[in-house]
């Protein structure tokens, strides 16, 4: 990992910070030099719950140094999912910020009561100690994982090892022409599109520019300011970015987006007619962002659709029958299932996870509909029924478990509705046990679920319309959709 950081330059830009290269190499080490005093060996673990900055990318680098494995946990969370994620991680130490935008920090770390706290300042540089800290940490040694949503509402956390984020790093910093360049962070460190970004950019001798709160003016100014070359993000933040008035954004050359919003070729066709060229991605936490993408010199209707070509020859896939898991022929589609260097070994902590996401040849079953063009894929849709909320991926079954430990309500049922504009938002169907309103179950949700999870509306029936099949009864969750669709056009209903 030390190859990520090699050579001269600025390495970070952000808020009144700028950091070189050699400055983050040393702060990375005082930092593990620190961990080590504390008592922090090669294979534990430790929880970061930091907003973007130069702070964050020192954890991760003087832990890379040492072998210990870095926990992200979003800056989103409540308390609550924290500690979920802690639950599973059963990390050593816990690093946070105290005060970051609306949330206590300190207030939260008191009630988690990890063995080790270690306060960092915000977007700055922690404070290391002295001397030299043995380099113990090995290409194999995991990294970093990123949080997936369980069926059961539990997360699950997919690690990647020292060896895979380098390598990938480097192969995406080369499929999108980045050396020497400079990417703009607007997505988070800890979300899996924004980490490999960052890393491809280093990878690349080039500079994160970093904006910790996204706003579209504040990306465009940063565009402009610091001679950005590279943006990946998601169509909707691409929208408004090439909306802001006045921008020139002449500097941007290359981008990727996730089309979350349905905007994919609005965003590209308007990127294009300013010498902008987007594609098209894929990734995901198991496997990597950046997994796949258009050419980016191709022709602009070429660029469009998501999915792509690996960015190395190393990742393979292939398209299965979902049921049968019979290779499809070209054209047809099927479940996504993929082999390589990028992919994760194990599910952390997850033995039944693990087993359950690879085939019996050593597969990994993405869960996602794709079609095989003959050298790319296809991206189509989320094999289950998977929300995507203001970007986010969130299986509906969090929802329901966080709604069903209501007293009031007896079971839940949630869908994602398609909004012009906004993508998916959730909406909750709950048979009550005893009485209470929409108002109290909406504000249930509010005490512990991230924002982006939060059902839009929370509607009592009777009863789940639902047919008897032969695996029992199936809940019909195309009629929920409908009666959901009806809901919001009519907030009165």
């Amino acid at each position: 990992m030390r190859a990520l950081l090699a050579g001269e330059g600025t390495a970070f830009v952000g808020p009144g910070l700028r950091v070189s290269r050699a400055d983050l190499r040393a702060a990375a080490t005082a930092l593990a030099a620190r961990l080590h005093a504390l008592g922090f060996r090669r294979g534990d673990r430790l929880a970061v719950w930091l907003p973007d900055g130069a702070g964050w990318l020192q954890c991760l680098f003087a832990c890379a140094r040492l072998g210990v494995l870095v926990v992200p946990i979003s800056t989103r969370f409540t308390v609550a999912e924290a500690r979920r994620v802690l639950e599973v991680a059963q990390p050593r130490g816990l690093v946070i910020t105290p005060q970051f935008l609306k949330m206590d920090y300190a207030a939260a770390a008191a009630e988690l009561a990890p063995e080790v706290l270690i306060e960092a300042p915000p977007h700055a540089l922690l404070e290391g100690a002295s001397g030299e800290a043995p380099e113990t940490g090995e290409p194999a040694d995991l990294l970093c994982t990123f949080s997936t949503s369980g069926t059961t509402g539990v997360p699950k956390l997919a690690p990647h090892d020292q060896a895979g984020v380098l390598r990938h790093a480097r192969n995406v910093a080369a499929y999108f022409d980045m050396q020497g360049g400079v990417a703009l962070g607007a997505l988070p460190l800890y979300g899996v599109l924004g980490f490999m970004q960052a890393m491809a950019v280093l990878a690349a001798g080039g500079t994160l520019v970093s904006v910790p709160v996204y706003e579209a003016a504040a990306c465009a100014r940063a565009i402009d300011d610091e001679g950005v070359t590279h943006f990946f993000g998601s169509d909707q933040m691409f929208d408004a970015v090439l909306g802001v008035p006045g921008a020139s954004l002449v500097t941007w050359r290359v981008g990727g987006y996730a089309e979350f919003v349905g905007w994919g070729a609005r965003v590209a066709t308007a990127a294009d007619s300013r010498g902008i060229r987007l594609v098209g991605l894929y990734g995901s936490s198991e496997g990597f962002s950046l997994l796949a993408g258009r050419d980016w010199r191709a022709p602009l209707a070429q660029r469009i659709p998501a999915g792509g070509t690996p960015v190395s020859p190393d990742i393979r896939f292939r398209i299965c029958h979902p049921e049968t898991g019979a290779m499809q022929p070209r054209g047809e589609p099927g479940e996504l299932q993929l082999q390589g260097y990028n992919l994760l070994l194990q599910y952390l902590n997850n033995p039944a996870a693990t087993a359950a996401a690879f085939t019996e040849d050593g597969w990994f079953r993405s869960g996602d509909l794709a079609v095989d063009e003959g050298g790319s894929f296809l991206y189509l849709a989320r094999l289950k029924d998977s929300l995507r909320l203001r970007g986010y991926l969130v299986d509906p079954g969090e929802i329901e478990a966080h709604l069903g430990a209501h007293p009031a309500v007896a079971q839940a049922q949630v869908v994602g509705v398609s909004q012009a504009g906004q993508g998916d938002v959730a909406v909750a169907f709950v048979i009550l046990a005893a009485p209470v309103g929409e108002a109290a179950l909406l504000a249930h949700c509010r005490s512990g679920l991230a924002a982006y999870k939060q059902p839009r509306r929370v509607l009592a029936v009777a009863e789940f319309p639902a047919n008897n099949g032969p695996n029992g009864v199936k809940i019909q969750k195309n009629r929920l959709r409908e009666m959901a669709e009806a809901a919001l056009k009519d907030p009165a209903g």
